[in-house]
């Protein structure tokens, strides 16, 4: 079955395709009764305008590009609902794509994104900033860095301190007497990983504490935690980790289910603190404390920063826009009675 098209709409509601334009786009008054024919002409054959081909016309698109790095992590989309509830104001649509921690799927979705026009783009990065972003920003084509921040060219940003909020963890786990911390992480080629662990690192070089184990995984999923859970399990007990500092709330929800169902008792035997402070952090089993981030307003504050260049009202200043992170402190780091 072939689409309708505009011409069809014209012929069905004996109108000109001028007239049907004008009803769609609103740009010249008709009169009602026309406007009801072709309305009613446009349900009968099921017209769908081509708003993408109109836009290329016109040289301006409605749609934002945001890329994040997981978007199975509920981090990722409360971030990508407090960016949609803000381009919503101005009549902006979102197309979401996800690099999962892959360099050559993030290029395959900026060229993508490039093909499509899209109006700005929105990127959290996976790791420094890529030629095509360079590219796209010379184009014209404005670009908002997300949970990085972008001190380094032509790149607004919007970001979280983590290497504050490795601090804050690991001092945490330091004030309740745990000496013996182990960070679980995502690959350290991932900015927000290393920053959080170099955070982490120094509180213990303050303390004069023993270096931090590292533990790497190439995902930072709950199956990656488990993963990790598992080396650590493997050790003898009087080997293993007192505690642990994991780079997101889903690898901690892994080695929390992992160390439960082997017997080890959280926090008694191993204390365990995540990073994002996700919605499942606070209802697992044995309650997560973790690091929190202002999720939603990091999504508004990137969409309102991306918004003001498209529309040319930014000026010529690139804004960084950094919030704290927030320590939320739970049965997890519970201190043993």
């Amino acid at each position: 079955m072939v689409a309708a098209n505009v011409r069809d709409v014209a012929a069905l509601a004996r109108v000109s395709v001028g007239t049907v334009s004008n009803v769609l786009n609103g740009t010249k008054k008709v009169a009602p009764g026309t406007e009801k024919r072709v309305l009613e002409a446009i349900e009968t054959l099921g017209f769908v305008r081509n708003d993408a081909a109109r836009q290329l016309r016109v040289g301006q698109s409605r749609m934002v590009g945001m890329m994040v790095l997981d978007v199975g992590n509920p981090f990722f989309t409360d971030l990508a609902r407090g960016v949609e509830d803000t381009l919503a104001l101005s009549s902006r649509s979102l197309i979401l794509g996800n690099s999962a921690e892959d360099a050559a799927r993030e290029e395959s979705y900026l060229h993508l994104f490039e093909e499509q026009r899209v109006a700005g783009l929105l990127v959290t990065p996976v790791s420094r900033t890529t030629d095509r972003l360079e590219r796209l920003r010379r184009r014209g084509t404005p670009v908002v860095l997300v949970d990085r921040f972008g001190g380094i060219g032509d790149f607004s940003s919007v970001s979280v301190d983590d290497r504050r909020g490795g601090q804050i963890a690991l001092q945490h786990l330091v004030d309740i007497g745990r000496v013996r911390p182990t960070f679980i992480g995502g690959s350290s080629a991932v900015v927000q990983v290393s920053e959080r662990l170099h955070g982490a690192q120094s509180v213990l070089s303050e303390a004069g504490i023993a270096p931090l184990r590292v533990i790497e995984r190439p995902y930072m999923s709950a199956d990656a935690g488990r993963d990790a859970a598992e080396e650590l399990l493997a050790l003898e007990p009087s080997e293993r980790p007192d505690s642990i500092f994991a780079a997101n709330d889903l690898l901690a929800l892994g080695v929390l289910q992992a160390l439960t169902r082997a017997g080890v008792r959280v926090p008694d035997d191993i204390a365990i603190i995540g990073y994002d402070d996700i919605y499942f952090a606070a209802s697992a089993a044995v309650p997560l404390s973790s690091v929190r981030q202002p999720t939603w307003g990091m999504g508004k504050a990137a969409a309102e920063l991306l918004t003001a260049e498209i529309d040319g009202t930014a000026g010529s200043e690139f804004q960084h826009v950094v919030f704290e992170p927030e320590l939320m402190a739970r049965e997890s780091t519970r201190v043993p009675a």
